[in-house]
């Protein structure tokens, strides 16, 4: 009778915060995720697209694009910065008005159509002015799909789930690093538009106003968040979009990992000279597009492997740190020789970047979960300092410093270990502060006033 009495004890415990039975929302829990994970998976093709369409013109440079246009001195790479001009300006006000509007799913595809015609555009321009035009309004229309992606992310997954999906949609940049290469302005503006209309349909919202849930999905979607240490995008917890401009702007780590990320693009510059750095082995331009993809196929494995593992270990840093020590190891192979081998084994080093950048991006979204308007303009402010990082770094690879471009790696290199000993002193300051929250707990006998035990990932 015990056991009798004790399996039926198991079989009708109920989760509190859904009003499920355990096993019914467990297994509700995996169904929700399924769905989201196929629906917010389109954002893997949004952000291919908008890589494709931003660093169209790197590839477009071997096919005689400075020559076709006329380009002198600093031109051209005033044409890969003027981009993230934009990029600074916009993403700020963009995640701000995606918090305040609530739809995402409406907002992002819009501002995928105007940068699919700025794409288009591109490819008609006759001189400098025009393409310099084209170009900066193509930065201002695509500033709100990273940073609104990465809000979009943080108000349906879990922190142990994040990693594996900022790298989900991160494939799509990886992808296209290693065969947008091959398309044209009008193609890539045309399929850019298109997806659009679709992704209308596709991505969700929030999840107190996406349509497609099943009332039990929705019950969910917010109870397993904030049983995860969240704070509410609905009801009297809410906070403005001000207020959480306000907070965000006031939080000294907002400040240290926008620097970083500064830092950081500075480093991972080699990323818009892709191609011409694989033009140095020798090959011509067809060769060179196409040996420009294995080294990001490679990427796209290891960021898969190394987030895997980052959440399910709810650490970040020192996976960051195992990534920076790739592209380290790769930066140093390509100071030290011309060969043609070691220089394109390199390559697959360097590429490896984008698995840290994206646990990094996780991160970021974990050090700022329980405020999510706070959390929106974090990210925000993270970003758009990044770009001015990413405006720099445009002028780190001239082609006088080629074909070796012993400089450029030299600067990547510092900048390199400058962003890796300041999250290492973030690690250090989120360690100590989960320390005083369970010294804390201790002293008050484990009675909080808040039921959910948040704890810093670091």
């Amino acid at each position: 009778m015990s056991a009798l009495s004790d399996t039926k004890s198991e079989t009708v415990q109920v989760d509190v915060a859904s009003g499920l039975p355990s096993h019914a929302r467990d297994d509700l829990e995996r169904r929700l995720v399924r769905k989201l994970d196929l629906r917010v998976s389109v954002i893997a093709l949004l952000y291919a697209l908008n890589n494709i369409d931003k660093g169209s013109i790197s590839s477009a440079r071997l096919g005689g694009f400075e020559k076709d246009l006329h380009l002198r001195g600093s031109q051209y790479p005033a044409l890969l910065a003027i981009v993230y001009v934009g990029f600074a300006v916009m993403q700020l006000p963009g995640n701000m008005f995606l918090h305040w509007l609530e739809r995402p799913a409406i907002l992002i595809p819009c501002s995928m159509v105007i940068w699919g015609l700025a794409s288009a555009l591109t490819g008609i321009t006759q001189n400098y002015t025009q393409v310099l035009l084209a170009r900066l309004i193509l930065g201002f229309a695509e500033a709100s799909l990273f940073p609104g992606a990465i809000f979009l992310l943080s108000v349906w997954y879990k922190r142990d789930e994040l990693a594996v999906r900022a790298t989900l949609i991160s494939c799509g940049s990886m992808f296209s690093n290693g065969f947008g290469s091959l398309w044209l302005f009008y193609i890539e503006g045309g399929i850019t538009i298109i997806v659009a209309i679709g992704a209308m349909f596709i991505l969700p919202s929030f999840p107190h106003n996406t349509k497609w849930l099943t009332p039990e999905e929705r019950s969910l979607a917010i109870s397993r968040l904030a049983d995860d240490g969240y704070g509410t995008l609905v009801g009297p917890g809410k906070k403005t979009t001000i207020q959480g401009l306000w907070d965000s702007l006031l939080d000294w780590k907002v400040w240290w990992f926008a620097v970083t990320l500064f830092i950081y693009h500075i480093a991972l510059s080699f990323g818009a000279y892709f191609p011409t750095i694989v033009a140095t082995m020798g090959y011509d331009t067809k060769v060179t597009l196409l040996l420009g993809a294995p080294p990001w196929l490679l990427a796209m494995i290891g960021a898969f492997t190394l987030s895997r593992y980052s959440d399910s270990a709810q650490k970040r840093c020192i996976y960051i740190c195992a990534s920076n020590v790739c592209v380290a190891v790769g930066f140093v192979t390509s100071m030290c020789t011309m060969n043609t081998v070691a220089r394109y084994f390199s390559l697959f080093l360097m590429a490896q970047s984008t698995a840290g950048q994206m646990v990094l991006w996780a991160w970021i979204k974990n050090t700022f979960t329980r405020e999510p308007a706070k959390r929106a303009s974090a990210i925000a402010v993270i970003g758009s300092i990044s770009s001015v990082g990413s405006i720099a770094a445009s002028f780190v690879w001239p082609l006088n410093w080629g074909p070796t471009y012993l400089y450029s790696y030299m600067i990547c290199s510092v900048a390199l270990v400058v962003s890796t000993v300041m999250l290492g002193v973030m690690h250090w300051h989120l360690k100590r502060e989960n320390e005083k929250i369970e010294k804390n707990e201790r002293n008050a006998g484990n009675i909080l006033q808040d039921p959910v035990k948040f704890r810093y990932l670091v």
